[in-house]
């Protein structure tokens, strides 16, 4: 993928009609794209910031049906999600795998009570099921999980699900968009809509952040596909729109890896306020997360509350052997749900729709809101199905369910870092070979190469220290400080790349650390982050 080619491609702007034009570069909008462009669909993508920036780099990285569903009697949203799990991990097994959890149990009644709620899950899983759950004994439980705590503990059950790289993911729908004919381009912000005289949408006003450069660009369909910004391009539509989306916070907390000590993964079912908690092994880390905290603004740098910090601490101090501290944290990281906001007023977001619903305006404007991962690729059938049957584009079946994604390799060989490419390892591999300092650490606490930055801006259009290190690499979510280490090295090889001067890669490593100072946590509760 090169930005430069992408730019060329909407050119002159004046002759051009898009079958499709995408807002937002996240799960949901690169997933619509990489569909729209299977199908022969002429497609443009425009995200404003980077691909996943939002919401979608922040995840629990879980491919997972949602067990918690179950027990709020969603079977359809859990049956769908669990076949788009199958799916997901058939498509991309360099990224998604099978992952094995454990809940633990403290009173006996626990055990068949959870043990026939997972029974359910492995029937809902059908012919894609990654194994069945099983009841284990007190001591098979702490063979498993060592780190567990063990007075009172009973037993636990077994049970599989899928975890994956979010942001990795994201690049390589891109880049299987890209293979199919779709242009996508970051920075590059949609400023407003274009409409004709009868009032319908033929278009998008954008703005290359880049350069400054403004664009007026042609469209049968324009789908918005902002995630929590989707009010905001839904206004452009029509000013004073009532809110669509109730944006809900996750927070996940990242320890090393002793926390845990295990490849298999804690899923602690219900919480102090009836959450679900994971703690999960994930590049070499450990996972702790989600809260699911109700908020009323958004940001494209959303930041954990203190209460929320305190309670993921707390609750994980109850079930581990070792209490993690403030001091033990090595990133804290924030993202925000596009939840379909209710038709009443509820401020617990549990009650709020996880299920994506998608709105056709009057002008014809299409909006996808709602969803997650897991289900991105339906989401995406469904809305460019749905943007066919709006615009009267010929009505070309979808062909998603057994598309590969870039990187697809079967039998997978490479090791971590260079196991996240998948069939691209070899070609990086390559290039590490050309010369002997590529293999050279960015940080001796992390396991990433100089090669990866000149591969993330070459292959993958990643245009700032923050692309590479928060999203291209995964080193700002796994140790905060290490990036922020990091930050000055890539920036030079990033400007060598991209033929920028001193005075640039100065002002990256300051935005850099700018951003990186949110996910540092501050020693007292009154460092005040929020």
């Amino acid at each position: 993928m090169n930005r430069l080619t992408f730019k060329q491609q909407i050119g002159d702007t004046t002759s051009v009609v898009w079958d499709i034009i995408v807002i937002g570069g996240g799960a949901t909008g690169l997933g619509v794209a990489m569909d729209a462009a299977q199908r022969g669909f002429r497609t443009l993508l425009l995200e404003q910031s980077d691909f996943a920036k939002g919401t979608s780099s922040r995840s629990t990285k879980l491919v997972h049906g949602g067990v918690r569903y179950l027990a709020q009697g969603d079977v359809g949203l859990v049956k769908e999600a669990l076949h788009e799990r199958g799916l997901l991990l058939a498509n991309a097994p360099h990224l998604a795998h099978d992952q094995e959890f454990i809940i633990p149990y403290y009173k006996w009644w626990q055990g068949p009570f959870y043990g026939i709620g997972l029974k359910l899950y492995d029937f809902l899983s059908g012919r894609l099921s990654l194994g069945p759950s099983k009841v284990i004994g007190r001591e098979a439980v702490i063979k498993a999980l060592p780190a567990i705590r063990r007075d009172k503990l009973k037993g636990g059950i077994i049970y599989h699900d899928g975890q994956f790289d979010d942001a990795r993911l994201a690049i390589n729908i891109a880049q299987t968009a890209a293979e199919k004919g779709a242009v996508l381009l970051n920075y590059f912000k949609v400023k407003g809509l274009q409409k004709d005289r009868s009032g319908r949408i033929n278009g998008v006003s954008a703005t290359d952040l880049e350069t400054g450069e403004n664009y007026q660009l042609q469209a049968k369909a324009v789908i918005n596909a902002t995630g929590v910004f989707a009010d905001e391009v839904l206004q452009m539509d029509e000013p004073g729109a009532r809110p669509t989306i109730r944006p809900s916070q996750g927070v996940h907390l990242v320890l090393d890896a002793s926390f845990l000590n295990s490849t298999s993964a804690l899923m602690i079912p219900k919480t102090a306020d009836g959450r679900v908690l994971f703690a999960l092994p994930w590049h070499g880390k450990v996972l702790v997360g989600t809260t699911d905290t109700p908020l009323n603004e958004h940001s494209l740098e959303p930041q954990a509350l203190e209460t929320e910090i305190s309670f993921i601490l707390q609750t994980a101090a109850g079930y581990l052997l070792k209490a993690p501290t403030r001091a033990d944290v090595l990133s804290v990281y924030a993202g925000l749900r596009p939840l379909a906001a209710p038709q009443k007023e509820t401020d617990s977001t549990k009650e709020i729709s996880r299920s994506h619903k998608i709105i056709v305006a009057p002008s014809g404007l299409i909006t996808i809101t709602g969803g997650k991962w897991t289900t991105f690729r339906k989401m995406a059938e469904d809305t460019v199905d749905m943007a066919i049957s709006t615009v009267g584009l010929a009505a070309v079946p979808c062909g998603t369910e057994t598309l590969h994604i870039h990187g697809y390799k079967t039998g997978h060989t490479a090791t971590a870092p260079l196991d996240v490419y998948g069939s691209d390892a070899a070609q990086l591999e390559t290039l590490i070979n050309t010369r002997s300092d590529l293999k050279e650490l960015l940080n001796p606490r992390l396991p990433y190469m100089k090669a990866q930055v000149i591969w993330a801006v070459q292959q993958e259009m990643a245009r700032t220290v923050d692309d590479v290190l928060s999203r291209r690499l995964r080193a700002l979510l796994l140790d905060a400080h290490a990036a922020i280490e990091m930050a000055p090295g890539v920036a030079a090889i990033m400007a060598t790349e991209l033929g920028k001067d001193k005075a640039w890669e100065q002002e990256q490593v300051t935005a850099f650390t700018a951003i990186a100072a949110h996910y540092l946590l501050p020693l007292s509760a009154s460092g005040n982050h929020h």
